[in-house]
């Protein structure tokens, strides 16, 4: 029996909210499929799986709070029949009553919750849901639960309260789906939605903003983007206090690189086009694969280099905040194939959506800045990480060539490192190598 964890997504999570389940007990799942949504500070997590089996039993209901570490669900061996071989009995009872997986994009209003197992309806597995039953005078046994099994969620308790059923009518509603809505000022209350037995899902709300009547006065998604910022001053204070930091910036000449750009883009269709950023980052994973001690991470006393460059992308949130997921093996990937991961990893940042693998794994974080205007960005480490890399904006610069003063335009790159694992020498050599692969670039065909 295998067993489904709350994973840690980041150095500062220490817990997480399970907003949706993907799957039901006796789904088969395969490795790699996602098959619940979590709530962290920063985002709402796609987290895969990463066994094949049957889902036995979920322990965690919808909109509970657990640490990381927590096992969420219980996981039994499937083991596929040889072809040919007649089934068991037993074998073909299981493939022929376990329901299939809905998914989640073509869930309807009539897709209905799974009817509650007898002696599970009612049932309170939480002692602080059942406390919190116990403080609202309410009876979880007579209740019926829109947790799996039937169980009783702590939604379920809340909007059974006497307080909130006299505020008046509400409306079924994901967790998630309900912070898009504090995010977007967007009222809930009487809407139908595309989830089961009509409850409102993430997918429903971006409609309902559109509304004329949908806005509510107050500061748009305030608590949260403040928790966020806590979290990540929190990360930060402990970056600046545990690791002895320094810094070294270079100015590359970037004209062979941005007239190969320009002549990659002209003959390329519009949503295909490259992005400086793509350049920076592919020069960057190469780079490290080079020079060692930059990659990897630094924990119980010790440095620990990653054979594969798992590139972490600072990327800012529309409604403030910043998430820095992975592009993972990046140093096997060409310019273009890394311009479509950051492609992709950007949409689901700034949808919320990103998956836990993207955010679990980053080796070494780059965050440009050069959207901003800033000409150098001096970072912080993401701990246990061991560099930074930062890229300001490109700029036409005077530049010396061949005894001549031109213009060209040229980034400061600048690394960020723990004086621990390397130095100034090491430091020196990886700008070195991202200049050099720049310029190599540049004279690609």
């Amino acid at each position: 029996m295998g067993e489904f964890r709350m994973p840690s997504l980041g150095a500062d999570m220490d817990e997480g909210t399970v907003l949706e389940w993907r799957v039901r007990p006796g789904d088969h799942v395969e490795r790699g499929d996602v098959i619940a949504v979590v709530d962290t500070d920063k985002s709402a997590i796609d987290v895969e799986i990463f066994q094949a089996g049957v889902v036995d039993e979920l322990l965690v209901a919808v909109g509970e709070c657990v640490p990381v570490g927590t096992v969420l669900a219980r996981i039994a061996d499937s083991e596929p029949m040889n072809a040919g071989e007649p089934a068991t009995p037993s074998d073909a009872g299981r493939r022929t009553t376990v329901p299939a997986p809905v998914p989640h994009e073509t869930r309807t209003s009539e897709t209905a919750p799974p009817p509650a197992h007898p002696a599970a309806q009612g049932q309170v597995r939480s002692p602080l849901l059942r406390r919190l039953a116990t403080a609202k005078h309410l009876d979880p046994s007579t209740m019926r639960g829109s947790g799996p099994g039937g169980r009783v969620t702590r939604h379920d308790i809340e909007m059974s309260a006497p307080d909130r059923a006299a505020a008046g009518p509400f409306t079924r509603s994901s967790p998630y789906a309900r912070r898009l809505a504090r995010d977007l000022g967007v009222q809930l209350a009487g809407v139908r939605g595309t989830g089961p037995g009509g409850a409102v899902v993430a997918r429903d709300v971006p409609a309902l903003a559109a509304r004329p009547a949908a806005a509510v006065p107050g500061p748009v998604g305030a608590d949260h983007r403040a928790s966020m910022r806590r979290r990540i001053a929190e990360l930060m204070t402990r970056s600046s206090r545990e690791i002895p930091q320094y810094h070294l910036s270079s100015t590359i000449d970037l004209d062979d690189a941005m007239r190969w750009l320009r002549s990659q883009n002209e003959r390329a269709p519009v949503t295909d086009r490259l992005l400086p950023a793509a350049l920076l980052l592919h020069a960057t994973a190469v780079a490290l694969t080079e020079v060692t001690g930059f990659n990897g991470f630094y924990s119980d006393g010790a440095f620990r280099p990653s054979p594969r460059v798992h590139l972490g992308v600072a990327i800012a949130l529309r409604g403030g905040g910043l998430l820095a997921p992975a592009i993972h093996d990046a140093h096997l990937l060409d310019v273009h194939e890394t311009m479509a991961a950051l492609r992709n990893l950007t949409a689901g940042a700034r949808a919320g959506r990103l998956r836990a693998s993207e955010l679990s794994e980053p080796t070494v974080t780059v965050t440009d800045l050069g959207d901003r205007s800033a000409d150098v960005v001096q970072g912080i480490i993401y701990p246990p990480q061991v560099a930074l890399i930062g890229f300001g904006q490109i700029a036409d610069r005077p530049v010396a060539v061949d005894g001549a003063t031109v213009v060209h335009p040229v980034v400061t790159a600048t690394i960020t490192a723990d004086h621990r694992v390397t130095d100034g020498h090491a430091a020196s050599r990886l700008l070195q190598a991202i200049d050099r692969h720049l310029h190599e670039l540049g004279g690609t065909p």
